[in-house]
C-alpha cells in the first residue's frame, strides 16, 4: 500500500515558516496585505475566499475582502483592480476564479501589478517561471505539489514525470517547475485528449494528475512503485453521504494506492498547500515591496 504524502502537515510546516517570516517583517514594520476579490456568489468560491481570508486573519496578516454583485461590469471589476494596484497596505491580489462570465478574466489578469500577483498567473510572471527567474510569483498549486514532493523526499533529477492536464493553472506551470534546474526531470504533458493516455501515464516515475475529471486514473494508468500527486477536487454525488455527495480527486484513489509507493489523498493533500503557497507568495511580495521602498 503506498505511503500517504500529508499535504495538511507540510502545510502546517509551511505556515509555521510564515508566521516566523511575518514576524520579522512587522519588527521592521511591514505588515504583509493580501486582497481577494470576488465577483457574484458562486458557493464554492465563498468558500474558498473566506478560508483565505481566515488563514491571513490567523497568521496576522491584514486582509481585505472585497465583494462585488453578480451583475458586476468589467469597468468596476478594473476600477477594484486599479485601486488595490495603488494602495500600499495590500501587497498581494486575488481576483477568485471563476468570475461571472461577462467578465474577461484575462483583461483582469493582465490589469493586476505583476508584483501584486501572488496567484502567479500575469504574463510578466508566467514568462518569469519559464526563464527560471525567481523574482516572480510561481502559481500557488504547482508551487504546492513541488514542496510536498521535496517534504516526501521524492527524487525528481532523471525521473520520467508525466503531467495529466495542461491548464495555466496548474499543468503548464507544473511542468515547468519540474524540468526547471535543480528538479531535472524528463517531462511529458498529457490531457483528456491525449491517444493512449493510460500507455503514456504508465511511463511515469511521477504521476501529476490535474485533469479535472473525477477518478479518470485508475490503476491501469499507474506503474509500479510510481508516485502520484492528486491535484484535482471534484465533489461527486453519493447518496449513502451525509451531504449527499462525496469529494475525490482525478485518481482513483483505492485502486491506485496499492500500486504506487507514494500518493496525496483527497480531501489533505494537494488541497492545503495552495493557501499556504500563497501566504508564501503574499510574504514575498512584501519583502520585495519593502527592499524596493529602502532602495528608493
Amino acid at each position: 500500500m503506498a505511503r500517504i504524502i500529508d499535504g495538511k502537515k507540510v502545510a502546517a510546516d509551511v505556515l509555521a515558516e510564515c508566521a516566523a517570516e511575518i514576524a520579522e517583517l512587522k519588527a521592521q514594520g511591514v505588515t504583509p496585505g493580501l486582497a481577494v476579490v470576488l465577483v457574484g456568489e458562486d458557493p464554492a468560491s465563498q468558500v474558498y475566499v473566506n478560508a483565505k481570508v481566515r488563514q491571513c486573519g490567523e497568521l496576522g496578516l491584514h486582509s481585505e475582502k472585497i465583494v462585488l454583485s453578480a451583475q458586476a461590469t468589467q469597468a468596476e471589476v478594473l476600477e477594484v483592480v486599479r485601486r488595490l494596484n495603488q494602495d500600499e497596505s495590500i501587497h498581494g491580489i486575488l481576483v477568485q476564479s471563476p468570475p461571472p462570465p461577462q467578465i474577461d478574466e484575462e483583461s483582469i489578469v493582465r490589469a493586476i501589478d505583476p508584483g501584486k500577483d501572488v496567484d502567479g498567473f500575469h504574463p510578466e510572471n508566467v514568462a518569469r517561471l519559464a526563464l527560471e527567474d525567481e523574482d516572480g510569483f510561481v502559481p500557488c498549486t504547482p508551487a504546492g505539489c513541488m514542496r510536498l514532493i521535496e517534504a516526501a523526499g521524492i527524487e525528481t533529477r532523471g525521473a520520467e514525470a508525466v503531467v495529466v492536464g495542461r491548464s495555466m493553472i496548474v499543468g503548464k506551470p507544473m511542468a515547468l517547475l519540474l524540468m526547471a534546474r535543480g528538479s531535472d526531470a524528463t517531462v511529458t504533458v498529457a490531457h483528456s485528449r491525449t491517444k493512449d493516455l493510460a500507455a503514456v501515464c504508465r511511463r511515469a516515475d511521477l504521476l501529476v494528475a490535474a485533469v479535472g475529471i473525477a477518478e479518470m486514473i485508475k490503476a491501469d494508468f499507474v506503474k509500479e512503485g510510481a508516485v502520484v500527486i492528486d491535484v484535482g477536487i471534484n465533489r461527486v454525488d453519493d447518496p449513502a453521504a451525509k451531504r449527499g455527495y462525496r469529494l475525490c480527486g482525478d485518481v482513483a484513489y483505492e485502486e491506485v494506492a496499492r500500486k504506487a509507493s507514494a500518493i496525496t489523498p483527497v480531501p489533505g493533500g494537494v488541497g492545503p498547500m495552495t493557501i499556504a503557497m500563497l501566504m508564501k507568495n503574499t510574504i514575498k511580495a512584501a519583502r520585495k515591496r519593502s527592499m524596493a521602498a529602502v532602495g528608493r
